[in-house]
């Protein structure tokens, strides 16, 4: 894995703002447009995946990164919950849901390989000393 001296140049920091700026799109429809709560639910789960992956990584300790990661890999779901409670209720259609669906698990799966490295890493290190 290649080194990164900024959380920017993570490329799971930068899928996770992909999925948050798409997200602001999102609570503009038509649909949501009134539903203030899901709105805040929304963006507040969206941007905690990319604010949680750059807090863990700004502690340049990697036990720390994996615990933020695995927060991140957290809202990813809660986020993936509160989609399909809208797709139940019509307030997004099916599409919608699968787009965001589909890019929501590849970015779990994401974070879940970072997490798995950095563990890794971290018990190699452990051995040698």
């Amino acid at each position: 894995m290649a080194k990164y001296d900024r959380f920017e140049d993570l490329p799971v920091w930068q899928h996770a703002i992909r999925i948050g700026v798409r997200i602001y799109g999102l609570v503009e429809s038509e649909k949501l447009g009134k539903d203030y709560r899901a709105k805040d639910q929304l963006i507040g789960s969206a941007i905690s995946i990319s604010n949680n992956i750059a807090e863990g990584f700004e502690y340049n300790r990697n036990r720390q990164f994996i615990r933020y990661l695995e927060i991140s890999k957290g809202s990813a779901g809660e986020l993936r919950s509160q989609l399909f409670l809208l797709l139940s209720t019509g307030k997004i259609d099916k599409e919608i849901y699968d787009e965001y669906y589909s890019d929501l698990i590849d970015l779990s799966s994401e974070l879940k390989g970072l997490i798995k490295y950095l563990n890794e890493f971290e018990n190699g290190k452990n051995k040698k000393d």
